[in-house]
């Protein structure tokens, strides 16, 4: 299946999830796995990374040959994710609920956030497949589709502990979350693939005040 459930739970445990869940590949359920009740409360209503942790980087460029650099971000609330454009379900589930968080921010919190999507298919995201994505989701400007050669991709899905195997034409599992990373750069919270935009929205709130 092609899912990441995560618990409220020490960050290395949380770490070891990211470093070790293969998925199964697309066309299958997603779900996420419930709070246990013993935990305290967040207001978050993601996971909540205590204490957060500083993020990876990130350097890959948009379609247009834009260069894009988690670094540069910063003063920013910024969503990282990793999708393709071929991916038949989840992906797109993902980039329609991230993208409709932004949107239902209003212009002037919009500005003071982003989404990086980072491709995990280096051979089928290319310049014009990510255009079309972008036009066929009918993405705001503040989502930002990023690709790269394969070793640039290899480097960022290594330093987030994301695995990505191409398994036959057009396919690719891999691990399926997304990080809210603050305005200093460190990450505060993460969302299984079943992320849905009233968490990341509720949750952008509370961060912008």
């Amino acid at each position: 299946m092609y899912y990441l459930g995560v618990m409220r739970r020490p960050l290395l445990a949380v770490l070891a999830l990211l470093a070790t869940a293969l998925l199964a590949g697309c066309g299958a359920s997603a779900s996420g796995e419930p709070a246990s009740a013993t935990q305290p409360p967040s207001r978050f209503l993601g996971t909540e990374l205590s204490p957060a942790r500083a993020a990876p980087p990130i350097a890959l460029h948009d379609a247009r040959g834009n260069p894009v650099t988690l670094a540069a971000q910063r003063g920013r609330y910024v969503l990282v994710t990793f999708i393709y454009t071929h991916c038949p379900d989840v992906c797109p589930l993902i980039t329609q609920n991230l993208n409709a968080a932004l949107r239902n921010l209003g212009a002037q919190q919009r500005g003071r956030v982003r989404v990086l999507a980072v491709s995990v298919d280096p051979k089928g995201d290319t310049a014009a497949a990510v255009r079309a994505y972008e036009r066929r989701m009918h993405l705001v400007p503040q989502f930002r589709y990023l690709i790269g050669t394969r070793s640039e991709l290899r480097r960022v899905w290594k330093a987030w502990h994301v695995l990505a195997v191409s398994t036959k034409p057009d396919l690719v599992d891999h691990v399926a979350y997304t990080a809210l990373v603050d305005t200093t750069g460190k990450e505060r919270v993460l969302y299984d693939s079943s992320v849905k935009a009233r968490q990341v929205l509720h949750d952008l709130r509370v961060l912008l005040g």
